[in-house]
């Protein structure tokens, strides 16, 4: 089987889960698809876009960078970047990425806002849900403080939230607190919309409680090819 169509089934029966998701959950809305292409080549991201993928996924800096540098001039998918990110590391971040997922503490407010860009970069505030934060992600307790950092800075502009489910935890139980966290969120900043949840695992979970973007990698392009 050609790489192609390996991709073409593999893609299909992921949005065939998303639909049927979104219909026991009785949702009307959309619920949009980002590929994480971590590792994976800029060939495959060329396959995904032929095949109608609109949105892909990155999560290290050094990787999206050396990607958009053989894309550079060509026509390309959207690019969030949904990794753990360095403060460091932020300005090249906001240069090549179009959304940034994983905005968790006040310094990274100021390191992506600094960043010379056309439009303001749109980021969401990644909350952590694990008991012993390690994936990163701010506090529920710094939540409100945070957004409102991010919907003061005029170089960035506030999607919503994102969160990862605690590994060996319940994804219902962490999805639906995020739900109760952005329902919060929502009543006190109305354009923050986005709710980025679910994974190939568990993206049935997160798509019953509201998730509007979903991440899925592996369901879709298979085992991540090894660092060696």
């Amino acid at each position: 089987m050609s790489r192609a169509q390996e991709l073409r089934d593999n893609l299909a029966r992921v949005l065939q889960r998303i639909d049927e998701a979104r219909s026991a959950a009785e949702r009307a809305d959309p619920v949009s698809l980002i590929v994480v292409t971590k590792r994976f080549p800029v060939s495959d991201i060329t396959i995904l876009r032929e095949l109608g993928v609109t949105d892909i996924g990155e999560n290290k800096e050094q990787e999206l960078r050396a990607k958009a540098a053989e894309w550079d001039g060509e026509a390309h998918p959207r690019v969030h970047f949904i990794g753990q990110l360095q403060s460091n590391k932020a300005a090249a971040v906001a240069r090549a990425a179009d959304v940034v997922h994983s905005l968790d503490r006040s310094k990274l407010v100021r390191a992506l806002a600094r960043v010379d860009r056309v439009d303001p970069l749109e980021v969401l505030v990644q909350v952590c849900l694990d008991a012993e934060p390690g994936r990163g992600g701010v506090a529920p307790a710094g939540l409100d403080d945070l957004v409102d950092e991010v919907a003061a800075e005029p170089a960035l502009r506030l999607r919503g939230l994102m969160a990862v489910a605690p590994l060996g935890g319940d994804p219902e139980v962490a999805f639906a607190r995020l739900a109760d966290l952005h329902a919060g969120v929502l009543e006190r900043h109305t354009e923050a919309t986005w709710l980025s949840a679910g994974m190939s695992g568990d993206l049935e979970a997160a798509v019953r409680h509201g998730a509007t973007h979903l991440r899925v990698g592996t369901a879709i392009l298979g085992s991540r090819p090894s660092l060696g």
